[in-house]
Order: structure tokens, then C-alpha cells, then sequence
């Protein structure tokens, strides 16, 4: 066997990575969920991971969320981050703001400020880390729903 791919499996290569810069103008958070939307589908076509239209719509929002936080409140640029690891996409976003964002408490009754409590929820893992110049956040969304029609981080599909 020359180790060539079989059953239609395409071999996996390397880390796939998309990177992007943004300056906090209008358009910029419409800008970042089309680069999730185009990364995500170039790993199903190129990379052939399955990869669920569910988690498409978590990592756009994701990002959306964390980018428009970044607009919101830090002056300047900001960076996304996009990595294929195993069975996640790894979303980073890097702002120069240093203030550590907080989720505020639940409240159905406060209209807006809440997308760091929705980044939360629809994640398997959220870590925010300041840096030398602002910080950097990771969340990490599952690729695929399992096979009971779970997202497969936990949540019903």
C-alpha cells in the first residue's frame, strides 16, 4: 500500500489556517462571518471534513460576536484568527483593548450586551488571555453533530 487515501478519504494536510485584519469600520463584522463561511467550506471541500451546516452558523456567530465586541470596544485594529484542531475550529480574536471582557448575569430584560454570554454557551471552550498590547480570545466550536442529533458540544441540534 502506498498510503494513498481510500473509501473516498482525503488525506488531512497540516494545519489549516486563515488569518484576517480588520479596522473597526462598518462592514468589518459582515467581513468576518463571510471568512468563517468561506474557511469552513473550503475544509469540507479541500480537506473533506464533515463539517455540520450547524456548526457553520456557530462559528459565524462566534466570530461575529467576538469581532463586533472587538468594534465595540477597543480602539484600532483587530485580528482574527481561524484554525483547524481535530474535530473544532479554534476562533481567536486579538483586540487592543486590555480590559478583560466579563460576562454580565443573565437578564431577559436587558436589551443588548449579550454576546460574550452567547459566545459562551455555544462553545465547548472560551479562555481570554491579555496580552503585552490588548488581549486575545479563543473559542473553540465543535465541526460536527453527533450521531443522536446533538451538536457536538453537548447542546440539542
Amino acid at each position: 500500500m502506498d498510503g494513498a487515501a481510500q473509501n473516498g478519504d482525503r488525506p488531512r494536510v497540516g494545519p489549516v489556517k486563515v488569518s484576517a485584519e480588520y479596522e473597526g469600520i462598518p462592514g468589518d463584522i459582515a467581513r468576518g462571518r463571510e471568512l468563517a463561511r468561506r474557511f469552513l467550506a473550503r475544509a469540507r471541500a479541500a480537506q473533506g471534513l464533515a463539517v455540520s451546516d450547524r456548526a457553520v452558523e456557530l462559528v459565524q456567530l462566534v466570530v461575529s460576536e467576538l469581532l463586533t465586541n472587538a468594534c465595540k470596544y477597543a480602539p484600532g485594529p483587530s485580528l482574527v484568527d481561524l484554525e483547524l484542531a481535530e474535530d473544532r475550529v479554534e476562533v481567536t480574536v486579538w483586540d487592543s483593548e486590555p480590559v478583560l471582557p466579563v460576562a454580565a448575569t443573565a437578564d431577559p430584560g436587558r436589551v443588548g450586551r449579550h454576546g460574550l454570554e452567547i459566545v459562551m454557551a455555544v462553545c465547548q471552550s472560551f479562555e481570554v488571555h491579555r496580552e503585552p498590547v490588548g488581549k486575545r480570545m479563543r473559542a473553540a466550536v465543535g465541526l460536527a453533530d453527533d450521531l443522536n442529533g446533538t451538536a457536538a458540544l453537548g447542546r440539542p441540534a
